[in-house]
C-alpha cells in the first residue's frame, strides 16, 4: 500500500499533529461544509461546537453547495441564512479530531493549546452500486465519499523582544 502524503505540511513539526481518513462513507458536500466551519478553531471550541450541532442549537452554514438546503436563523452567526445539521459528517469528523489529539498526547504536545490549522475534505472516487428501473432499465445509485485530513498545531505565546540597555 501507498504511504498517502498531506496537501500541506505543518509549518512547525514537532509542534503539530496530523490525522487522515480515505475513502469515508459520508458525503462529501455537507462534509465539506463542516470541515470548513472548524477551520481555525481550538480543539475545545471544535468539541463544543460539533456538541450544540448535534443537539441542533447551532448549525453548519452551507456557503458554496447551497441548493435546495432550507433556511435557519442558526446561520445568522455565520452571516449566511442557509444551513443544515449534518449528523454523520459531523461523527466522522469529531473521530478524527479525536485521532488527531491522541496523536498530539502521543507527541508530549498540550491539547488544552491546539487548534486546527489545516483541514481539508476532497471527493473521493464514486463507489458503484445500480437501481433497478421500470421497463427492464438499469440505472447508476452512486456514493460520493470523502477523504479527510487535518493538522493541529500548539499556539505559540509570542516572545516580547528583550528591553534596550542604555
Amino acid at each position: 500500500m501507498v504511504s498517502k502524503k498531506y496537501s500541506r505540511n505543518p509549518s512547525v513539526e514537532n509542534k503539530s499533529a496530523k490525522a487522515r481518513g480515505s475513502d469515508l462513507r459520508v458525503h462529501f458536500k455537507n462534509t465539506r461544509e463542516t470541515v470548513r466551519t472548524l477551520q481555525g478553531m481550538t480543539v475545545k471550541k471544535a468539541f463544543r461546537y460539533m456538541r450544540d450541532v448535534v443537539a441542533h442549537k447551532r448549525c453548519v452554514p452551507f456557503r458554496r453547495f447551497q441548493n435546495g438546503v432550507g433556511r435557519t436563523p442558526q446561520a445568522a452567526e455565520w452571516g449566511f441564512n442557509q444551513g443544515r445539521w449534518p449528523l454523520k459528517s459531523i461523527e466522522y469528523v469529531r473521530n478524527l479530531l479525536t485521532n488527531a489529539c491522541a496523536n498530539a498526547e502521543f507527541k508530549g504536545l498540550d491539547v488544552d493549546t491546539l487548534y486546527i490549522s489545516h483541514i481539508q475534505a476532497n471527493r473521493a472516487q464514486k463507489q458503484r452500486r445500480r437501481t433497478y428501473r421500470a421497463h427492464g432499465r438499469i440505472n447508476p445509485y452512486m456514493s460520493s465519499p470523502t477523504h479527510l485530513e487535518m493538522i493541529l498545531t500548539s499556539k505559540t505565546a509570542p516572545v516580547k523582544p528583550p528591553a534596550a540597555k542604555e
